[in-house]
């Protein structure tokens, strides 16, 4: 994929005409002042740093659980990362960083403790009064849940922030209004009945960099963990011509390299070429689109800022390979059904006795709340534990709780 690098925005501080202006934007729910200092974006950005759900990210799985070691990545330095390449993607194309930067950091917020496991598990017991999606619980949290300010529940962002959170994945809804990939949670209906996100439309390009950071930030992080872990060797990599490639590259120029640096030389070599893959493709997409504003990015008929043919087949063996190696390794999905099974024994618990949620906000008010409302407070309350809270709060209610390792 070739890059226009003259069309490149690296150190000349110029916006695009397509990029979201912070200074346009279409503004909160609740009507606040400006600031003297910092555009809205810059504010939302700030907002999200500082919430107590930004905090618990860092004892969150985000593949390997806690106690397995202290390099593996947490959902907190998972984010870090997406905001990173998100923010150099968003430079590249003169979009607003801090916009991309925001959705980037707020996107995995709505993650349960014990990574996509305790997800799966809360959704099965939450089946029956709706279900559970992280996406929406992002939502949930950011307009609700967070309770800081005077004015105010939630954190007030933006609604291109809010926007960016729930669509950066690409539109909820066809025009005829069906969900794109299902029904649509109902978090999300809901919120839009007050302050309309126009699910139909795609989100700014601010969001779907942050989105597509997070496939190049995970499809890499996860082939380090793994390596770290013996889940995978550079042997397994071969199976991927794209990563044969690149071990290629690395042995070649340094053919005796330890096994850590050879392992980040691979590491950043991926990331830059998936980074630059993107670039290309969205470059050669805006030339088709023209887009003059920012609307013209939601009303197009594609998404712009996305991985070419090629590198989506690259994409798609990367995540064949970690599924096998990984996700399904069979040490994994032992530890998987033990964190499964805290999730579940908590959610009944508290089901019986709401009571036992002492720092739950809304325990002493539970009476005439149906069995649906009160699951999803439950619900709330079991999505924002941290892995070691989850654990810890096991072992004061149940006689025997399931090891993670």
């Amino acid at each position: 994929m070739t890059i226009d690098q003259s069309a490149l925005g690296f150190g000349t501080g110029e916006r695009a005409v397509y990029a979201t202006n912070p200074w346009k934007s279409r503004g909160r729910l609740f009507e606040e002042g400006g600031s003297l200092t910092r555009s809205e974006f810059q504010r939302d950005r700030d907002r999200i740093v500082h919430t107590t759900a930004f905090r618990r990210l860092k004892h969150k799985t985000q593949v390997f659980i806690g106690p397995d070691g202290d390099h593996y990545r947490t959902r907190l330095t998972h984010t870090i990362e997406v905001a990173q390449i998100a923010r150099a993607l968003a430079r590249a194309l003169k979009l607003d960083e801090d916009l991309a930067e925001g959705v980037a950091l707020v996107h995995d917020f709505g993650h349960t403790p014990f990574g996509h496991t305790g997800e799966d598990a809360l959704h099965e017991v939450l089946e029956p009064y709706g279900g559970f999606d992280h996406n929406a619980q992002s939502l949930r949290i950011v307009t609700k849940l967070e309770r800081r300010y005077a004015d105010f529940d939630g954190l007030n962002l933006t609604w291109e922030a809010l926007e960016g959170l729930v669509k950066h994945n690409g539109p909820l809804k066809t025009k005829d209004g069906q969900g794109t990939r299902g029904p649509v949670p109902q978090p999300i209906l809901d919120y839009c009945e007050i302050h309309d996100l126009e699910l139909a439309s795609f989100a700014g390009l601010e969001a779907q960099v942050a989105a597509i950071a997070d496939d190049i930030a995970y499809n890499t992080h996860d082939i380090d963990d793994g390596l770290r872990s013996g889940y995978l060797t550079f042997d397994m990599l071969e199976d991927v011509p794209f990563l044969a490639g690149l071990m290629k590259e690395v042995r070649d120029r340094y053919p005796h390299l330890d096994a850590d640096r050879f392992t980040h030389e691979i590491m950043r070599r991926q990331i830059t070429r998936m980074v630059e893959d993107v670039i290309g493709v969205a470059q050669d997409r805006l030339k088709q689109v023209e887009p003059q504003s920012v609307e013209d990015i939601r009303a197009a008929s594609v998404t712009i800022a996305t991985f070419s043919d090629q590198m989506a087949e690259t994409d798609k063996a990367i995540k064949k390979l970690l599924f096998s190696r990984i996700y399904r390794h069979p040490d994994i999905m032992r530890i998987r059904a033990a964190a499964a099974e805290i999730v579940t024994d908590l959610f009944n618990a508290y089901m019986n006795d709401p009571k036992l949620m002492k720092s739950h906000f809304w325990v002493n008010h539970i009476s005439g709340l149906n069995d649906g409302q009160k699951a999803r407070h439950v619900g709330d309350y079991l999505a924002g534990m941290t892995d070691t809270y989850a654990v810890r709060t096991h072992r004061e209610l149940f006689d025997r709780t399931p090891e993670l390792r």
